[in-house]
């Protein structure tokens, strides 16, 4: 999987470069410092798939070409079999299939998210994107903190949330947890 991210940074340099867009500027959209962005693009930091999806939207290209390199043509529709989405695993507690890689110009950005159970003590690390987004559980027991709020979702519990602010996931019950994310 590790190549695979390199893969991803790479196409992330590329596509910067080829909008001219620097990297001053690419940091500063995504408001993480310069030297985190490039991590980000040299592959030694992880890109969360929500960054990932900032950084699509300032390239202007679907998050399907950074995904997979390869350009999105589906315009009618594009189905997913079950397991065969995209995988992305850009932090070791959250996994991410895209269920829509393949569909161009999406108005949302579709994830089913597997957590693995919590092995260290405190309060996760958070993160935060533009947007709106929605969680619906399919499996286990997920504690949402966002914006100095604790929510517990059970399996069939939803959220919809405003995701600049700063929101983390975790399992809970010692079990994995998974659920859909939708990015908008």
């Amino acid at each position: 999987m590790k190549e695979k991210m390199k893969e991803i940074a790479q196409r992330v340099s590329e596509l910067r470069e080829l909008s001219d867009i620097g990297i001053d500027e690419m940091a500063n959209q995504l408001n993480v410092p310069v030297e985190t962005y490039m991590g980000y693009e040299e592959g030694k930091n992880d890109i969360s798939a929500s960054v990932l999806y900032e950084i699509a939207q300032k390239l202007n290209v679907d998050m399907g070409l950074l995904l997979t390199g390869e350009e999105t043509r589906m315009h009618i529709f594009a189905v997913t079999r079950k397991g065969k989405g995209v995988r992305v695993e850009r932090r070791k507690e959250y996994k991410y299939e895209n269920l829509a890689e393949k569909f161009i110009h999406k108005k949302a950005e579709p994830f089913i998210v597997s957590v693995k159970p919590k092995t260290q003590l405190g309060k996760p690390l958070t993160n935060s994107h533009p947007g709106q987004e929605f969680n619906y559980v399919i499996e286990g027991t997920l504690k949402i903190y966002i914006h100095d709020n604790e929510i517990v979702l059970e399996k069939g519990d939803s959220i919809f949330f405003d995701s600049s602010y700063e929101h983390a996931m975790e399992a809970l019950n010692d079990k994995k947890a998974k659920f859909l994310a939708i990015i908008l």
